[in-house]
């Protein structure tokens, strides 16, 4: 009830249950939800990790962390022979796996029982290793300290992204000397998504594909532990980064033979699924992102997605059918209401506000709709002028005065292509920009440009 009822109160619940809203049928309501509840959590300890939806990494830790459940708990019950050899093995696996902070646990179980059972000599070797996996683990720490500092200021606010931007060179480095005095997986982990992070905010995505190069480089290699190295973000961001470098037919080539790493129930394939669509729009290949879109529509676990990301993928929907009707029909009624909803599609100031406006723009455009023309106008200008003067954003606001050309010289396509040449000459030099200023072309300014174009073309007699 609770599950497929949202919006249902206690005191609804306690009546359909119940059949009352006393004091006495609430506590019983509670009383069921908190049994309910501890039913649920036991049922943690039968999770199957080794399900390949999972990052691989969780199921060598989960081993790790079973065993240091099942050594912990026969100690305190003095079992020192099997908890000793339960700890021993965890020490191996963990030690295999990089789990350092996992290691220093058992290190320290050892240690225990060693010292209550006044073996000398182990006991010695023990805190040696200890020691060891001790200073691992505290620059593990500190590169995970600066790591989720700079998480944590990956806001969805452009300006405190940019203040990121400020602040990252100097986690880079600090990380990197870390790298130096402790080159364990955890501080490489660290300091390969910091510096994605840096690339994907400046937008070097030339540098991406040259750390995903790498990283897939030393995998291929045996440098790189292959219990902790999930290869599906790799490829996730390679894939991005590709998209965002324009170079689209290496970028389709390796989203397709990526595609089979991630599994279609997880929210990971409708975000990869997306990075590959848009590098068929990019592309022109409308038919290929017909067969994406559909794909991804026609999963059932689609409806599981969060609002926003159904929205997005009305979005691409909408674009398709505009620029290519004849892969996606869409009945026109369905299209010009779509038109009208757009807009609640995203209020942040970043997302896909300007991919909105554009949008309509070309509708109204395909209509001569004069009046909503110039209204839609009027929103470009207020939007650029409010959300839009940064430098990164010159892209779109190139392509707000080519669009405003359309309207000022009165739809004349030979003087709108005269005037608009040198300021999309000056788009194509303009580069994508970075994460941190970010905005979606779903598909190229210039191929918009062009479309638009085509649009006021004199209607063949």
């Amino acid at each position: 009830m609770l599950q497929t009822r949202d919006n249902i109160t206690t005191l609804q619940a306690a009546r359909e249950l119940y059949g009352s809203t006393s004091a006495v049928s609430q506590t019983a309501l509670r009383k069921l939800k908190s049994r309910v509840q501890l039913k649920l959590f036991s049922h943690l300890f039968f999770l199957d990790y080794t399900d390949a939806r999972h990052p691989v990494y969780r199921r060598y830790e989960q081993e790790c962390l079973d065993l240091l459940y099942q050594a912990g708990v026969l100690l305190r019950e003095g079992e020192y022979v099997v908890s000793e050899k339960l700890y021993r093995r965890c020490q191996r696996l963990a030690s295999e796996g990089e789990f350092t902070q996992h290691e220093v646990t058992s290190l320290l179980g050892l240690r225990q029982i060693y010292a209550e059972q006044r073996q000398v000599g182990h006991y010695r070797r023990v805190i040696k290793q200890l020691a060891q996996a001790e200073n691992l683990l505290q620059n593990e720490q500190e590169a995970s300290r600066i790591f989720w500092e700079a998480k944590m200021m990956l806001s969805d606010q452009v300006r405190i992204r940019q203040q990121l931007l400020t602040k990252l060179p100097e986690f880079v480095q600090q990380t990197e000397a870390l790298y130096q005095r402790a080159a364990t997986f955890r501080v490489y982990d660290h300091l390969y998504k910091l510096r994605l992070m840096q690339q994907e905010l400046i937008g070097d995505y030339e540098g991406i594909i040259r750390t995903t190069s790498e990283s897939e480089t030393l995998w291929e290699a045996g440098k790189l532990n292959a219990k902790r190295f999930d290869r599906r973000y790799n490829m996730f961001y390679s894939v991005f980064a590709h998209l965002q470098a324009r170079r689209l037919q290496e970028g389709l080539r390796l989203a397709a033979q990526y595609l089979s790493a991630f599994h279609r129930s997880s929210g990971n394939w409708f975000v990869f699924m997306e990075h590959y669509l848009l590098l068929a729009m990019h592309a022109g290949e409308y038919r290929k992102a017909a067969e994406l879109l559909k794909m991804a529509l026609d999963n059932p676990f689609f409806s599981k997605l969060r609002t926003a990301a159904q929205q997005r993928w009305e979005l691409y929907r909408a674009y398709l059918n505009f620029v290519a009707p004849e892969n996606l029909p869409v009945r026109n009624l369905h299209f010009a209401q779509l038109m009208h909803v757009l807009p609640e599609y995203s209020r942040d100031k970043q997302g896909l506000n300007v991919a909105i406006l554009i949008l309509q723009f070309m509708y109204y455009l395909k209509q001569r709709n004069l009046e909503e023309l110039l209204s839609r106008l009027e929103g470009l200008r207020k939007y650029a002028g409010t959300h839009l003067r940064e430098a990164a954003a010159l892209r779109s606001r190139l392509f707000f005065r080519l669009l405003q050309l359309t309207v000022t010289e009165n739809f004349d396509v030979v003087v709108c292509r005269r005037k608009g040449q040198p300021l999309l000459a000056k788009l194509a030099q303009t580069p994508m920009p970075g994460e941190a200023f970010a905005g979606t072309e779903i598909i190229p300014y210039e191929n918009m440009w062009q479309l638009a174009l085509q649009l006021m073309q004199p209607e063949q007699s």
